[in-house]
């Protein structure tokens, strides 16, 4: 071995130890850059080289340079990540949900409830008075008002998250094309399966490019021997090497507006994701928001029909001389109860009270709606038509839309209704207080509006007690047959219960995964963070091993000289 191969041998360690300085200064650089994983330099033992019989080492040689990562620990942030952001949007809408039904506030429906029924019981005490009755259904007008404004409320939540869903597309996109993009280029730089370094930069970038997309979608991945990675979502992949999967949005129709879902465009099937912000949305969407809304519109419709079946079994200061029903039915000849009316009579009966103010006297007609399914002659819309039309003073008639119109037949007489065990003229709109079928369009008759006097406070007859209204006050907790018994009350408790209970659980499984996303985070930073520390003593280590590799350097040019001048 001559002084020159020695003096390769020193260049060799100069050219080792300037590069670990030059990797011990990219990762100091780099300490604070978020996704900025670690590099470390792997030096080796250069080929020996026989001497006679000696064999003399070459020094050293950098062998490659290496990001500190775990994969798996990766992977497992990753679906932790999404885990974190599908809890997030959960615990969200159900904090928004939570705040638009404001239970600790003065507008909350439970204290229109409250306002309502006591306005009720105030016409026990003043059954004459028309101002009482009048703010009655003012009340009422509240309660319908706030259960609307919520049924908009949680409307608004579920298409704003329809909405995000929708806006997700471009931005999934996005990130799938930049993966492939960069597993060009990534292979490119490496060499393929021949390269032993790792281009650091360019895998950061897509190291922050899967997070991004595992807080979307859930997905797993596949590194490849030429450095790419292949992402796959519920079995269907979404990059493969250089080429990828475009998404879309497509849409279906929704209760009250057209609901979006994200389908891999190539094979026109939905994307599958179990978390990430898609699937929280999704959930929000569907079964949050859509579970609320259709428990809500069955306590609208419990409210409205289960109040106008006492309401409509009433009479007020004064009887009607026409009334037309809020609902109509176009198939006269089906059975009242399977004639697709919003709300089902049953087997029973009525009153019709026909009072003529002339004499004061009142005849009452009992009407009979026969449901019971047993002789095949079950009440139709036809056959009550023709009942009503035989009681003397009252004539019974449809309109264009199938509602059923009564008039009196004399401006002497007027007409009120008593004793409804049937349910058919609550289920029909007939002497109602509530109109509507759900939370978005519950509402207060128009009539009532016009003449309080019409509020059916009496069951003994037009201008006569307050029985009625009685059992109008009671009814906030009157246990209801479409409530499997329960009142109304305990109805709209258990409603606002559940949305309490899901947003306690929302918030401890979000903070589950908060907290465990921060463990792997931790993991990951104590093999993939830079430690400034560790940093300062490889730099020392690495300056003096190049001093002294100089300083050989310096050596051998002193003894070459020498040999020189010899």
């Amino acid at each position: 071995m001559s002084l020159f191969s020695t003096l390769q041998l020193a260049s060799n360690a100069l050219q080792a130890q300037s590069i670990g300085l030059q990797v011990t200064g990219q990762n100091i650089s780099n300490v604070n850059t978020p996704g900025y994983a670690r590099a470390q330099i792997n030096l080796t033992p250069a080929p020996t080289q026989r001497l006679g019989n000696l064999l003399l080492g070459l020094g050293v040689e950098v062998d490659s340079i290496k990001q500190s990562v775990d994969v798996h620990l990766n992977e497992r942030l990753r679906t932790a990540m999404g885990d974190t952001a599908g809890g997030e949007i959960r615990e969200k809408i159900y904090g928004q949900l939570e705040a638009a039904i404001g239970e600790l506030e003065d507008t909350d429906i439970s204290t229109s409830m409250n306002g309502f029924f006591a306005a009720i019981s105030q016409i026990l005490n003043q059954p004459e008075s028309v101002s009482v009755r009048n703010l009655a259904v003012l009340q009422g007008n509240t309660l319908a008002g706030d259960i609307n404004r919520l049924a908009a409320r949680a409307s608004e939540l579920r298409n704003d998250a329809n909405d995000q869903v929708i806006e997700m597309e471009p931005e999934l996109n996005r990130l799938l094309s930049r993966i492939a993009d960069l597993n060009v280029k990534i292979s490119t730089t490496e060499g393929g399966s021949l390269s032993t370094s790792d281009a650091v930069g360019l895998r950061d970038a897509r190291v922050a490019a899967l997070e991004s997309l595992s807080k979307l979608v859930d997905v797993t991945t596949q590194e490849q021997a030429s450095g790419a990675i292949n992402v796959f979502a519920g079995g269907d992949f979404l990059v493969f090497e250089g080429t990828f999967r475009s998404v879309e949005v497509n849409f279906s129709e929704g209760v009250g507006f057209n609901s979006a879902t994200i389908f891999v465009k190539e094979t026109d099937s939905r994307l599958r994701t179990e978390s990430g912000k898609l699937a929280g949305l999704v959930e929000a969407r569907d079964e949050i928001l859509g579970g609320f809304l259709e428990t809500l519109d069955e306590y609208a419709a419990t409210m409205v029909f289960e109040f106008n079946k006492v309401f409509s079994s009433g009479q007020g200061l004064s009887g009607y001389s026409l009334i037309t029903s809020e609902h109509g039915i176009t198939d006269a000849t089906a059975a009242l109860d399977a004639a697709g009316l919003a709300f089902t009579p049953v087997n029973g009966a009525f009153d019709v009270q026909i009072h003529n103010k002339q004499t004061n006297l009142t005849t009452t007609t009992r009407i009979r709606v026969d449901l019971n399914g047993l002789d095949g002659d079950d009440t139709t819309y036809a056959s009550l038509i023709a009942q009503l039309n035989a009681v003397d003073g009252l004539a019974a008639s449809t309109d264009q839309n199938g509602r059923l119109v009564l008039t009196a037949e004399s401006p002497n007489v007027e007409f009120a209704f008593n004793d409804d065990t049937s349910g058919v003229l609550a289920a029909l709109g007939v002497n109602s207080f509530f109109t509507g079928t759900k939370a978005t369009d519950i509402g207060v008759n128009s009539l009532l509006a016009r003449d309080p006097t019409k509020f059916a406070a009496s069951r003994t007859g037009i201008d006569g007690d307050s029985s009625n209204a009685v059992a109008l006050a009671a009814f906030l907790d009157r246990p209801l047959d479409t409530g499997d018994g329960k009142s109304i009350g305990q109805v709209y408790g258990e409603l606002v219960a559940r949305v309490t209970q899901g947003s306690s659980v929302a918030k401890s499984v979000a903070n589950g995964f908060r907290t465990f996303e921060g463990t792997l985070q931790g993991e990951q930073l104590a093999i993939s963070g830079v430690n400034l520390d560790e940093e300062a003593i490889n730099m020392m280590s690495f300056q003096r091993a190049y001093a002294a590799a100089a300083r050989l350097i310096r050596v051998i040019d002193e003894m070459l000289e020498l040999l020189t001048n010899l």
